[in-house]
């Protein structure tokens, strides 16, 4: 049986966030945090510690609520979730070339329901 996870109320004037980052693909770095009202981005990603756990990030900081880019004094409300967005390395246009080209040099065999239907004009009539 499974136990339900219990989440205590925050204290008066007090609010929780959570602030993400997500290094590589399926590695995410979460860290929750209860706030005073008022708290905007930067400070949450701060008190957050990623920025000391993650030095990729000090050189080009991005950062949005809930996948929305957001200027670092954007106030932040109650369940809001901090992402800090990873520079892109590939440009997307170029990777989608790339994958485009990548599939016209190796296709893929259809499925045998999507061959075209076998000439029956020359078989022998029975």
């Amino acid at each position: 049986m499974a136990r339900a996870e219990v989440q205590l109320p925050a204290p008066p004037g007090r609010f929780a966030v959570e602030v993400v980052y997500c290094a590589k693909p399926g590695a995410v770095d979460s860290v929750p945090l209860r706030c005073e009202p008022g708290t905007t981005l930067g400070q949450a990603v701060q008190r957050s510690g990623l920025l000391q756990r993650h030095p990729e990030l000090q050189a080009e900081l991005r950062a949005g609520i809930w996948g929305k880019a957001q200027p670092p004094e954007t106030a932040l409300r109650e369940r809001d979730r901090v992402e800090l967005y990873r520079p892109l390395t590939v440009d997307p246009k170029e990777a989608r070339r790339l994958r485009y080209r990548k599939q016209r040099q190796n296709p893929k065999p259809r499925p045998a329901a999507m061959q075209p239907a076998a000439d029956l004009s020359d078989s022998p009539k029975p």
